[in-house]
C-alpha cells in the first residue's frame, strides 16, 4: 500500500488469477492530486469484505500506466477517446511524455 514510484516491464513468471475482485478508485487532491486504488477481497473470502491492496499513481505514473495500456491494448483507444473531456473526445497533445506522442502517432491519433 503505497505510491507508484516507477512501471517497467517485470520478468517473473506470472499466471493468470483464478478469482475476481472490486476495485474502487478516489481522487486525493492535497496539494498533489493522487488516484488512490484499493481492492477487495474476492467473494471466497471468509470475513466481511474490506480492503486488501491499495496503490496511489501521481500524474507522471498514471501517463506511464495509460503508454503501457496502450501497448498492451492498442484496440482500447477510439473508446478511450470518447471518455474524454472535450467536444467530440478531442486529445490533447500538450505536455504529455515523447513515448505517449509517439504511441499516439503510431495509432494514427495525431501527426
Amino acid at each position: 500500500m503505497a505510491i507508484i514510484r516507477s512501471i517497467e516491464a517485470g520478468t517473473q513468471r506470472v499466471n493468470r488469477h483464478d478469482s475476481e475482485v472490486d476495485c474502487y478508485y478516489q481522487i486525493i487532491d492535497d496539494g498533489e492530486r493522487l488516484l488512490h486504488l484499493s481492492t477487495f477481497g474476492s467473494d471466497n473470502r471468509q470475513s466481511k469484505p474490506k480492503s486488501s491492496q491499495s496503490i496511489q499513481l501521481d500524474r507522471d505514473m498514471a501517463v506511464q500506466l495509460i503508454e503501457v495500456l496502450l501497448k498492451v491494448f492498442p484496440d482500447i483507444l477510439p473508446e478511450a477517446k470518447k471518455a474524454l473531456p472535450g467536444p467530440s473526445g478531442a486529445a490533447s497533445s500538450t505536455g504529455e511524455s515523447p513515448i505517449f506522442q509517439s504511441l499516439l502517432r503510431e495509432l494514427g491519433v495525431v501527426e
